[in-house]
C-alpha cells in the first residue's frame, strides 16, 4: 500500500508546448508497472485549455469546480460544470479547458501505452475556443 498524502507532490505549470493560458496540474497518482492509469487534478484559468490531443486508451475526466467547455474533432463544444464526467474513446481527438470567463478543474484519468497517456497535436485556435 502506498498513501500520497495532499501536498507532498509539487504542482506543475501546464507547459504552454500542450496548453493555451494559465493551467496547473497536481499529480494524484501513477503507479508502477504493471499499472497503466495516470490521473491528475488539472486547473484551467479562464480562457485556459489544452491543444487538441488523443488518448491511445481514452480519458475520463471528472469536473471538480466551475464550469468548462469540452470539444471532440467534427463536433460542437460542450459545457462542462462540477459533476460531470466526460469520457473520449480511445484515439478520440478533442479539447477541454475553462470557458472564457470562468476557471475550471477536474481529474483526468488515463492509461499509458509505451509509458505515454497522451499525443498531443496542435493548438486550438481562438476560433475554435470561441465556438
Amino acid at each position: 500500500m502506498e498513501i500520497k498524502r495532499s501536498g507532498s507532490q509539487p504542482s506543475g505549470k501546464g507547459p504552454a508546448e500542450y496548453f493555451t493560458g494559465s493551467v496547473r496540474i497536481d499529480p494524484l497518482i501513477s503507479p508502477p508497472e504493471p499499472s497503466r492509469v495516470a490521473m491528475a487534478l488539472v486547473t484551467f484559468e479562464p480562457g485556459a485549455r489544452t491543444a487538441w490531443h488523443t488518448h491511445p486508451f481514452g480519458q475520463t475526466l471528472i469536473v471538480t469546480a466551475g464550469f468548462g467547455w469540452v470539444q471532440h474533432e467534427g463536433e460542437a463544444r460542450s459545457e462542462i460544470r462540477q459533476g460531470d464526467v466526460v469520457y473520449f474513446f480511445p484515439g478520440e481527438k478533442h479539447w477541454h479547458g475553462a470557458t472564457d470567463t470562468t476557471a475550471m478543474s477536474h481529474i483526468a484519468i488515463q492509461e499509458k501505452l509505451d509509458g505515454s497517456p497522451v499525443d498531443w497535436m496542435e493548438h486550438v485556435t481562438d476560433e475554435q475556443y470561441n465556438g
